[in-house]
């Protein structure tokens, strides 16, 4: 099919006055939720590749993390009501007569992703798992099978990608990824999981305000939370000295010296799911990690579904994979949007197609045209193995 390219005479964002971006980070409900159904999806596929030889119809998108009830004081905890994973919508349960391991690949997959992210989280006692899944229809079963040739789409969607990232963005990112990486949890080890970055740029200065519950059993006392408070700004002060924006740290601003346990951010577990804040599959980060809200956004839920005929997943990390190849081979382009949707029934190595360019004075699309019409057909020339690198968790999802 053809590419359309066209360019854009917009600002770029990174030179527009105000920008607004988010990033819930490792710990938070609805990126639990994403991770844990994207994990299920990749312990799905293993399996059906060992079983069957291929990946057949499913989709496990629909989850939700229903918070638990749990008591909180200072040195003290208890978790009284477990949180509750429910995992729906659709699997290939049985193959010519031969029952597939569902539940167990489920329950296994929920198992070790929970262990290896979340330690204060003892899986089958603070978090349960209500399997809600079902046989697929016949007809969206139709499109699988093993049969050699094009993947046809399992759904009439779309998605969109860009690069590069912002400043804005990228410092977002990368301070999700310092508060909840290796060195700075050996380094604060009272810290949870659930944190979530804000950033609101006005022209150089970004307002960061930052989520993170401390663990309820090392804070004895309000004056020792506050205390702990200050060194984790600190820390971030130190670390971010250098980023291309003035930055103004805020963290747990609903925090009120006086009034004890009522004033603080505590935690048991490490998430707000453990009492506060449910989660759901969707509601969380793109596939970029990043909620950038001057940026086109589709309404795919990647996390969860088929990686081999689900366009919506594949055109979702594929755009952003297909923009940043098209940002490092030609640097000087401020920014580039790529376009990617097929209707249900088609063949998902050939969508329609566009490409957005917001280029500098000096530059003319005629320059690149062909050049980036050659790359987008270069990428979908290897769609499955793309597809299989999906299916093995190789790329984010959130």
């Amino acid at each position: 099919m053809t590419t359309l390219i066209e360019t854009l005479t917009e600002v770029p964002v990174a030179q527009r006055r105000m920008e607004l971006v988010e990033r819930k980070g490792l710990g938070h409900p609805d990126t639990i939720c994403d991770s844990l159904a994207e994990a299920v999806a990749i312990a799905l596929n293993r399996m059906y590749l060992a079983e069957l030889g291929y990946i057949p119809h499913y989709n496990v998108d629909k989850a939700l993390l229903v918070a638990g009830e749990c008591t909180k004081g200072f040195g003290r905890g208890e978790v009284r009501r477990p949180m509750e994973l429910i995992l729906g919508d659709r699997a290939t349960f049985e193959v010519g007569g031969r029952r597939l391991p569902i539940e167990d690949t489920v329950h296994a997959a929920v198992q070790a992703w929970t262990t290896a992210h979340l330690p204060r989280v003892r899986p089958g006692r603070d978090l349960t798992t209500r399997i809600a899944l079902a046989p697929g229809s016949a007809e969206l079963q139709g499109i699988f099978g093993g049969r050699s040739g094009s993947m046809a789409s399992n759904d009439t969607s779309g998605a969109s990608g860009y690069a590069p990232p912002s400043p804005t963005e990228a410092i977002v990112l990368a301070i999700e990824r310092f508060l909840n990486g290796a060195e700075f949890k050996h380094r604060f080890p009272d810290t949870g999981q659930d944190v979530k970055v804000f950033g609101l740029r006005e022209d150089e200065h970004l307002a960061v305000t930052v989520a993170m519950p401390l663990e309820c059993g090392a804070m004895t006392s309000e004056n020792a939370y506050f205390q702990r408070k200050e060194e984790i700004l600190s820390a971030l002060v130190e670390r971010f000295a250098g980023a291309a924006l003035q930055l103004d740290f805020r963290l747990n601003n609903l925090d009120r010296p006086g009034r004890g346990v009522d004033g603080v951010y505590l935690t048991l577990t490490g998430t707000s799911a453990e009492d506060a804040d449910s989660g759901e599959v969707g509601r969380g980060n793109g596939v970029n990690g990043l909620i950038a809200f001057s940026r086109p956004a589709g309404g795919e839920a990647a996390a969860g579904k088929n990686p081999v005929a689900h366009s919506g997943k594949i055109y979702s990390v594929l755009s952003h994979r297909i923009a940043a190849l098209i940002h490092a081979r030609h640097p000087e382009i401020l920014q580039v949007y790529v376009h990617l949707a097929a209707r249900i029934g088609e063949p998902v190595n050939r969508p329609w197609t566009g490409i957005q360019v917001i280029l500098p004075k000096d530059m003319s699309l005629s320059d690149i045209a062909s050049g980036l019409r050659g790359l987008v057909d270069a990428e979908l020339g290897r769609l499955d193995e793309f597809c299989a690198e999906l299916a093995r968790g190789e790329h984010p999802i959130c």
